[in-house]
């Protein structure tokens, strides 16, 4: 884990969207790397296990045994004491006797003893051994930039048994940008089950929701311009969208069935509700851009989270304000010619209630 750390850092260094890459393994604690001569042990009759009790029992402890007192059991434990493992000269003090002649041995001609530095722990994430390496976004680069710049060079850099897995902000960000894309899905499909319902049609929910792509095409022009990109607070932005300029489309093809309904004709139709809806359709998307400009010019705390919302919602509006009044009367002319106003069936059952009166009427 350190190398392939080190490597990553290393490979951090040359990608312009991060700076200042760090990591939470830091090599700050002083250790000492004891290693047992096991030639030299074999030669002198010295066993290994009696150089590990000995270094056990003089640099940490040992439980012996167990004594009980007054009914209740006591562990023996035997440790050195403080002074004689202060540091690593102490070891010179110790003795192991060898199992061939008998004679004490000085422990230091049997070990090679080394000082080095570890981390002050070790940290574990989903229950394995983990190093977590972190760096700042460069000036202008966004999170989602960001996180792609990171995983690329994660990817050229690490083996494939390296695991990765993300955590903080980068995390939030990867779930609530897959949560709001299945979030956009079904607002669709609702507002397309409500329209449905409302028109009894299936074609007049298609040709309204036509105004959605324009919107989201103008939310796309803003945030190019504005040198932003697609982050959770856009795509609640473009959210938003369905419902504003699903509107638009509304307005045209409810009147354009009213005016069929009065007998017009299908062309002068289209025409005429297109022309008379131009002033309530240019009012309210005035009113809804207008009103969300505050959120694109505002600044102060929390600008960076308020203005992505304010470009999709500003763009979004204007341009599926002027192109809904070309583009949803042609695609209602092309594709609404057969369909029937939700009107249709009330006026035939009016109709007959109207015939059967009449024919009772002479009767009686």
């Amino acid at each position: 884990l350190q190398q392939w750390r080190d490597e990553l850092l290393a490979a951090l260094r040359d990608v312009p969207e991060l700076v200042n890459g760090d990591s939470n393994y830091q090599e700050r604690k002083p250790q000492i790397n004891i290693a047992v001569d096991r030639d030299r042990a074999a030669v002198l009759g010295v066993p290994l296990l009696s150089i590990g009790r000995t270094l056990e029992t003089m640099l940490g402890s040992r439980q012996v045994t167990t004594y009980i007192d007054r009914g209740r059991e006591y562990n023996v434990i035997l440790m050195g004491r403080e002074t004689d493992r202060s540091s690593t000269d102490d070891l010179t003090n110790l003795y192991v006797r060898s199992e061939r002649t008998g004679d004490l041995i000085p422990l230091a001609n049997l070990v090679r003893i080394s000082e080095t530095a570890g981390p002050s722990r070790l940290n574990r994430h989903d229950r394995m051994r983990s190093i977590t390496i972190e760096a700042g976004l460069a000036d202008g680069v966004s999170l989602g930039a960001g996180i792609e710049a990171m995983l690329q060079a994660a990817n050229e850099t690490l083996p494939a048994a390296a695991r990765i897995s993300w955590d903080g902000e980068s995390k939030e960000y990867l779930e609530s940008g897959g949560s709001l894309y299945l979030t956009f899905g079904f607002a669709l499909l609702i507002v397309f089950l409500v329209l449905a319902a409302q028109f009894e049609s299936f074609v007049n929910p298609l040709i309204i929701l036509v105004t959605v792509p324009l919107a989201m095409t103008g939310a796309l022009l803003g945030l190019l311009f504005y040198g932003s990109s697609i982050n959770v607070f856009s795509q609640i932005g473009a959210i938003l969208l369905i419902g504003l300029s699903a509107k638009n489309g509304v307005l045209i093809v409810e009147f354009a069935n009213q005016l069929r309904d009065r007998g017009m004709a299908f062309r002068e139709a289209t025409i005429d509700a297109a022309v008379v809806r131009f002033r309530p359709i240019l009012m309210t998307s005035a009113a809804t851009t207008f009103g969300a400009l505050p959120l694109l010019l505002g600044t102060g705390a929390g600008w960076e989270s308020r203005q992505p919302i304010g470009i999709v919602i500003v763009f979004g509006v204007a341009v599926s304000a002027v192109l809904t009044l070309f583009i949803v009367p042609a695609l209602y002319h092309l594709f609404a010619r057969n369909t029937s106003s939700p009107q249709r069936v009330s006026r035939i059952i009016e109709q007959l209630q109207r015939g059967t009166a009449a024919e009772k009427s002479p009767a009686e």
